[in-house]
């Protein structure tokens, strides 16, 4: 027990925020800002990826549906290595770390965005697009102004479940030096290296708390959804 509290209170700093303001951002701070940045960026593609796999074109949707198919089926490992290794022989720009994983990210999170919004369109009322196409509104402004936000609303648990898949893969930046918190806290581990159980217990201890409370506010959203959607089944059947 003094060990896991000598290292909490020597290294605490450190495995929060890495080296800054002295160097780059690391720790705690660098995974969530890396995760949350992964998100919204893979929000916008993955809109675009879901209305393609709902297209009624089959030019549109058989292409995109293969290539959502295949980012899905492919390790995430995978494509960190292929963005590390072959985007710089392709386009001869060598990124960072940071930005390596960042793209990675962004391309494994669109694929799996992309079911998650086709599944909440999907998950709509036929009616909705039909009263939006009366009310003469064309297809991809219906989507936009009448679908898309009311399918939002339905898969905000699923978004936030996504979020907490996003904060364990960014581990994986481990393999090409970014100072996330797991490689903080490996290099807490070699500067130590008497408390090996407790600094790893920290680790552990932390993606628990976080993603467990993250769990739980999607229970949260869950729960509420239903008892709005109830409210408004007792509502109709009143009238």
């Amino acid at each position: 027990m003094s060990g896991f509290l000598e290292v909490i209170d020597t290294y605490w700093l450190y495995f929060l925020i890495g080296q800054y303001p002295n160097g780059p951002l690391g720790g705690l701070a660098l995974t969530l800002l890396l995760a949350s940045c992964a998100l919204v960026m893979a929000m916008p593609l993955g809109i675009l990826l879901a209305f393609a796999r709902i297209s009624p074109w089959r030019a549109v949707r058989w292409p995109v549906s293969i290539l959502v198919f295949v980012v899905r089926g492919t390790p995430l490992l995978m494509v960190v290595f292929w963005a590390y290794f072959f985007l710089p022989s392709v386009t001869g720009i060598k990124t960072n770390q940071f930005w390596t994983m960042l793209i990675a990210l962004v391309v494994f999170d669109a694929a799996y965005l992309a079911e998650i919004i086709r599944a909440g369109i999907q998950g709509l009322p036929k009616g909705q697009m039909e009263c939006a196409r009366s009310l003469g509104f064309g297809y991809f402004r219906a989507m936009r102004l009448v679908i898309l936000p009311q399918a939002i609303r339905h898969m905000l648990p699923s978004l936030v479940n996504q979020f907490i898949s996003t904060i364990k893969e960014t581990s994986l930046g481990y393999i090409i030096g970014l100072a996330e918190v797991s490689f903080i806290t490996s290099q807490i581990n070699t500067q130590v290296m008497v408390y090996p159980a407790q600094i790893y217990l920290v680790l552990g201890l932390t993606y628990l708390l976080l993603c467990f409370g993250l769990s739980r506010f999607a229970y949260w959203l869950e729960r509420r959804r239903g008892k709005q959607q109830a409210a408004i089944a007792a509502r109709k059947e009143a009238t």
